[in-house]
């Protein structure tokens, strides 16, 4: 089975989440995307609060729980505390008993640019294929090599939106219907969250 890990805060789920997973899955003939909502992200959300697990994961499943292809795993919920990569990683390879040339792990280039703080980042090197998807404004150039030469670039489709946006978005009362599925658009609404009435 190959795989891809395809974690993220999800606050909100949103369609550009979605469209890139599949041109992922669809490029590298994987057999799963594996969406991990972290509990709570080591290199995000310091100063922002994040919207409780449990809606995080209500709206992510309202996505993907009748596509065959995606997948939902608790596995740093489970865990709790800070998620780390790296355990990841190494759980989810026990736990589908795969190799390491069968996982693969999305990264945005946003974040391969703070890659060496991450924790034992050269064992997720080891342990995972890395797919990068790029982002606005970044360039190869600004990318140790000894990073660039291990991970792959996709041609993913440039899906310039961010969560943040959204949240903006349902706070201000501006359409967000381009954006979000509507399952996930009415349970923000119904649950009031990111200040939606």
């Amino acid at each position: 089975m190959k795989v891809c890990l395809f974690g993220g805060t999800f606050d909100p789920p949103h369609n550009a989440h979605f469209i890139i997973a599949e041109a992922i899955r669809e490029s590298l003939d994987l057999n799963k995307i594996v969406f991990i909502p972290a509990y709570r992200p080591p290199h995000k959300f310091e100063i922002k609060p994040v919207t409780p697990v449990e809606h995080r994961i209500a709206m992510l499943k309202l996505c993907i729980d009748d596509i065959s292809q995606f997948e939902y795993s608790d596995i740093e919920i489970v865990r709790g505390g800070v998620s780390y990569t790296i355990d990841t990683i190494r759980e989810m390879k026990k736990e589908k008993n795969i190799t390491s040339s069968d996982l693969h792990f999305l990264i945005g280039s946003d974040s391969l640019a703070e890659f060496k703080s991450w924790k034992d980042w050269e064992d997720i090197l080891d342990e995972s294929q890395v797919i990068v998807a790029r982002r606005p404004r970044f360039e190869k150039s600004d990318i140790d090599a000894d990073i660039i030469d291990r991970v792959k670039f996709l041609n993913l489709p440039r899906m310039e939106i961010s969560s943040t946006e959204i949240r903006d978005r349902f706070h201000a009362d501006r359409m967000t219907r381009f954006y979000v599925p509507t399952a996930v658009s009415e349970y923000i609404q119904n649950h009031k969250l990111y200040g939606s009435e």
